[in-house]
């Protein structure tokens, strides 16, 4: 069964011929033991059709155990990008990209595609000072339409710096993970867990709580 309407596939198709260099989405799954895993490979497969930029990589968590264990994924539904040189930015969604979350992921296939984080100039030489790793984790829900603006400027913050890894968590399909980061509302950002911001927080704020992390 198709995810995307015959209108929204058009859509797409429009957005990604803004596209300049190949971006590769590497999906990892489960059959088993994972609600959404079925729908978010049926999605990234029709994505992956409207650009000839695009090309799309399937894993198993289990079975694919090195390509996963090499990209640092440990749950299902997970999605990594990787821009023309190959090179895995840590760019993460773990959960299915749907709702208000899939602008996330489109703009996210524009940034790689462009090679260039679209970050302030301010921002890009305070993060070339970072001296340690930064784990970024933000918490949304689909219907949520404040989370896809932290979503986006934690992964402009990763792709940027090598030293900081940021991950989309769909909170409703990992409830583990959204109880042990006391998740009460979306978006919620979690770095490095000792620090957490709440709703959508300006460029120069996030980029002040990822200094202090560190």
């Amino acid at each position: 069964m198709a995810i995307l309407r015959d209108k929204d596939k058009q859509t797409v198709r429009e957005r990604l011929t803004e596209m300049t260099g190949r971006v590769k989405l590497v999906y990892f799954t489960q059959e088993l033991e994972c609600q959404y895993c079925r729908e978010t490979g049926e999605l990234l497969r029709e994505i992956s059709e409207l650009s000839d930029k695009l090309e799309l990589e399937e894993y198993n968590l289990i079975t694919d155990k090195q390509i996963s264990e090499e990209h640092n994924i440990s749950q299902v539904p997970a999605i990594v990008l990787l821009g023309e040189d190959g090179v895995d930015r840590d760019i993460r969604y773990f959960g299915i990209p749907s709702g208000y979350e899939f602008a996330s992921l489109l703009e996210d296939i524009l940034m790689v595609s462009a090679n260039d984080s679209g970050l302030e100039e301010e921002t890009r030489q305070a993060l070339a000072t970072l001296s340690g790793p930064v784990h970024m984790q933000v918490f949304v829900t689909p219907t949520c339409p404040y989370c896809p603006g932290a979503v986006r400027l934690a992964h402009q913050i990763a792709f940027e710096s090598d030293k900081v890894r940021a991950d989309m968590v769909e909170a409703t399909e990992f409830p583990h993970l959204a109880m042990k980061y006391n998740v009460q509302g979306v978006p919620r950002t979690v770095i490095n867990e000792t620090h957490a911001l709440e709703g959508l927080v300006p460029e120069q704020a996030v980029l002040q709580e990822v200094l202090k992390t560190v």
